[in-house]
């Protein structure tokens, strides 16, 4: 058994990557435009005033996980990669000014980790998952009532509660450090009260030891995440 070609992994990477790139490029592109086409400034959020500096926001939201276990491989052969995942999101935004934020985004998911290309698909184990996100954004049309916006910042991923499945004896995960992107809009339903709709690309690589270090992996899992909830403006 060999493992793909390093050639053909780096291929499976920068594809999948590049199309990720262009789906939330899209995205925030068709976010922009459409704010610019919305009429102004809506009664009720005259008298919410919009974005402004000091402004603080509290979203939560579901959020769906979608690992791209691209250029992965592991010392026996084959390809490793994790499951998706749904789970809720806490988001909490700081306005430096109507156009500037910090953002925090928390959250925890459970995946199965899994091994391909060897005899059958490998059930490696289960981990859960801590990535604590901040990006730094730039609100669109901060006083109105459809807001969109940009951002990018860094990732912080730990692996925690690693599980092995049958023949193996253990599990484990390096944590992670890496770059993050992110587009969404705001929408003001009424008062302080918004809709949101986020996606996030993050650039996650970690390594895993199996059965204390018998066989060994590496891969880069570059989670999308898509969400969707509400949030309210303090």
């Amino acid at each position: 058994m060999q493992a793909g070609s390093p050639q053909a992994s780096t291929t499976r990477m920068t594809g999948t990557t590049m199309n990720k790139f262009l789906l939330l490029g899209t995205a925030a592109m068709a976010i922009a435009v459409s704010g610019l086409a919305l009429p102004g400034r809506a009664d009720a959020q005259e008298a919410n005033a919009g974005k402004s500096a000091g402004s603080f926001m509290v979203r939560a939201r579901v959020i769906g996980v979608l690992p791209e276990n691209s250029g992965s491989s592991t010392s026996v052969g084959g390809h490793v990669g994790a499951t998706n995942a749904v789970t809720p999101e806490l988001d909490f935004s700081y306005f430096f000014t109507p156009n500037i934020a910090a953002d925090l985004i928390l959250a925890t998911t459970q995946h199965t980790i899994s091994a391909k290309d060897l005899p059958g698909k490998v059930n490696v184990g289960k981990t859960w998952v801590l990535p604590p996100t901040v990006t730094l954004q730039y609100h669109f049309m901060p006083k109105e009532r459809f807001s969109p916006y940009v951002g990018a910042g860094l990732n912080a991923t730990f692996f925690y509660s690693e599980k092995a499945s049958a023949p193996f004896t253990s599990l484990s995960l390096t944590p992670a450090l890496g770059f993050a992107l992110q587009a969404g809009f705001d929408y003001n339903i009424s008062g302080n009260w918004y809709a949101n709709v986020d996606v996030k690309q993050i650039f996650l690589h970690t390594k895993a030891k199996i059965s204390g270090g018998a066989v060994t992996a590496k891969t880069w899992l570059n989670p999308l995440v898509v969400g969707a909830g509400l949030g309210y403006k303090f």
